[in-house]
């Protein structure tokens, strides 16, 4: 299979373009970032996906990674960005598109901008899966909680910090960008009857309850 990843060269992307490396398949990545994978089947291109030029290459599979967070650019990138790509690989009749959005695009925690660019993606998510039905493909979202990724490692060494996050998290951990990969992998290639889906990947967080009697 040809994969198109966004967003390659750390985190969630990088794994998710090894689990897809792994499995066989043919990945290009695009990262405004330089190359992070050495893999004879990986192909990188350094854009930045708003603006920069996107490789011409057929995509099977598209998965809209790259994101900003608190950055000024999150609407531009985080939406528009995946906005862009997407237009520009649907020409390809993918048979899967996966969005990765944020658990915050349900709850509205974290910053303003970036939660409502997560929640825009959502929604932009389920207008694809309408199209794509047309050929019979499918797209669906990943909507991770809190991930052990560089970007937090802020919060997950501070003990105080990391204490209160653990207090609203049921299962008293986070996912690793490989389990992210996992369930990218299975919406992705697995499933073929499920679209115009988000799915919560946050450990519980979002059902924490506190009652008071």
């Amino acid at each position: 299979m040809k994969v198109v990843i966004t967003g390659t060269s750390k985190g969630i992307g990088k794994a998710i373009a090894r689990k897809f490396l792994d499995m066989g398949c043919l990945v290009t990545g695009i990262d405004v970032l330089p190359p992070s994978l050495s893999h004879p089947a990986y192909t990188h291109c350094t854009a930045d996906i708003l603006s920069g030029e996107l490789p011409d290459t057929e995509a099977e599979i598209l998965i809209n990674n790259a994101g900003v967070q608190d950055s000024g650019r999150d609407i531009d990138v985080n939406l528009k960005g995946s906005i862009r790509v997407t237009e520009f690989y649907l020409r390809y009749r993918p048979k899967s598109v996966v969005f990765i959005a944020s658990a915050s695009a349900s709850t509205g925690s974290e910053f303003p901008a970036y939660a409502a660019s997560k929640g825009g993606l959502v929604s932009y998510m389920k207008n694809v899966a309408l199209r794509a039905a047309e050929w019979g493909g499918t797209a669906n979202s990943v909507s991770p909680g809190g991930v052990t990724t560089e970007l937090n490692r802020r919060v997950m060494e501070d003990q105080a910090l990391w204490g209160q996050i653990m207090d609203e998290t049921p299962l008293k951990k986070w996912a690793s960008p490989e389990e992210i990969a996992e369930w990218v992998y299975f919406v992705a290639v697995v499933n073929r009857s499920m679209t115009a889906q988000d799915l919560l990947i946050d450990n519980g967080e979002s059902a924490r309850a506190k009652f008071v009697w």
